[in-house]
């Protein structure tokens, strides 16, 4: 007797809730009849998903501009002044919170902290800045998301280690501060943020298959395959800045090592060299606007670090074969021909069929997108599931 597979009422509803959503995220506001054309669910169908996803506030009605046949045809689309999302990025200097619609917007109402010598500081900031932005009148916040430099185990929800920003070493960010704002938060390694941010609101659109270099306080990798951000068995994959590129006389990493890429191919490799050469301590920001207005010489050093970079994407491009990387660096702001130099460089040291197999490009998008990207996606994986 052959088995008999049944698929719950209530399943086959969050399915096409789903679809529904894919199809406004994709092609914007639409009324319910072209959702149905799009989306190949019938009338009905498409009526009870929406009215599900409005209730849940990941969608709202708007009018339209056009008219059919005399009267305004209601649209939908994602929830932009109804509903907010926020986003928090923690880095070494500094934290920001912003908010933006459903669609990944962002509003102009960023709010920035200096970043805290402890973890209880840290989130007694967060908390104070996000309860700002949630007390928005007439907006209800659906969820927070937070991008987390260094690594970052998912299955927890917790950071693990963060040679930039250690105060956050085993807590869980996110855990904490829902209890303490009351909304759904969720937590994403800087790298991954930053592969969304791309994908979503960036140059990578309708890639499903792409590499990310960030290049910033550390150098961190993310991966997407198939769609997906490939994270190893708990969340940890993709610490690129962390196999050894100098192997004697190397300068001590964050993590405690010696010699690691992050310590010659970063902005904090560019500051160390700075700091060298003015007889000082040079903080990031400040070598970055010394560098800008040219009032010290550091182009051997950029020219250094940018070697470094070229042998870190050339290590991407040679494990992985990605169609194409994206670099992530506040670097090439300061020098234009940067960039040109990395992708010579990189050609020098990568496989040849490999590198003439992948476009190597400059990333547009950024962390505070990528931690808004990041509570959207998981607000709709929690709403509307997608089979695997």
């Amino acid at each position: 007797m052959s088995a008999i597979t049944t698929i719950r009422p209530a399943l086959v509803g969050k399915l096409n809730e789903r679809q529904v959503l894919r199809v406004i995220q994709s092609r914007g506001a639409l009324s319910r009849a072209e959702v149905a054309r799009e989306s190949g669910l019938s009338a009905p169908t498409v009526s009870k998903a929406v009215a599900s996803l409005i209730k849940a506030g990941l969608l709202e009605e708007a009018d339209a501009t056009e008219l059919a046949r005399g009267r305004p045809a209601p649209k939908l689309r994602l929830a932009t002044t109804s509903a907010q999302v926020l986003g928090v990025t923690i880095d070494v200097g500094h934290c920001e919170v912003v908010s933006a619609g459903l669609d990944g917007s962002l509003h102009d109402d960023a709010l920035t902290v200096p970043t805290p010598a402890t973890y209880p500081e840290l989130l007694r900031a967060l908390e104070d800045a996000a309860k700002k932005l949630i007390a928005r009148p007439g907006i209800t916040t659906l969820g927070l998301g937070m991008s987390l430099p260094g690594l970052v185990d998912y299955r927890k929800g917790c950071g693990v280690l963060s040679p930039n920003v250690p105060i956050t070493n085993g807590h869980c960010p996110t855990t904490d501060l829902a209890k303490r704002l009351g909304v759904e938060c969720t937590l994403l390694q800087e790298s991954h943020a930053l592969c969304l941010a791309e994908r979503h609101y960036g140059l990578a659109k309708g890639m499903d298959d792409f590499a990310l270099l960030d290049v910033g306080a550390g150098v961190g990798l993310g991966i997407m395959s198939g769609g997906r951000l490939l994270k190893g068995r708990s969340g940890l994959a993709g610490e690129i800045g962390h196999f050894t590129a100098v192997s004697e006389g190397g300068r001590r990493c964050g993590c405690g090592n010696t010699g690691c890429l992050e310590t010659v191919a970063s902005d904090s490799a560019l500051a160390w060299l700075a700091s060298k050469k003015l007889g000082r301590p040079v903080a990031v920001d400040e070598v970055v606007e010394l560098a800008k207005s040219g009032s010290v010489d550091l182009r051997a050093e950029l020219r250094e670090v940018a070697g470094f970079v070229a042998v870190g994407v050339a290590a991407v491009i040679n494990l992985f074969n990605p169609a194409t990387v994206f670099i992530h660096t506040p670097l090439f702001e300061i020098d234009a021909a940067l960039f040109d130099l990395v992708v010579s460089k990189t050609r020098a040291r990568a496989l040849p069929p490999s590198f003439a197999d992948c476009n190597i490009v400059q990333a547009k998008g950024s962390k505070q997108q990528g931690a808004v990207a990041g509570i959207i996606q998981h607000l709709t994986d929690s709403v509307a599931p997608e089979l695997v």
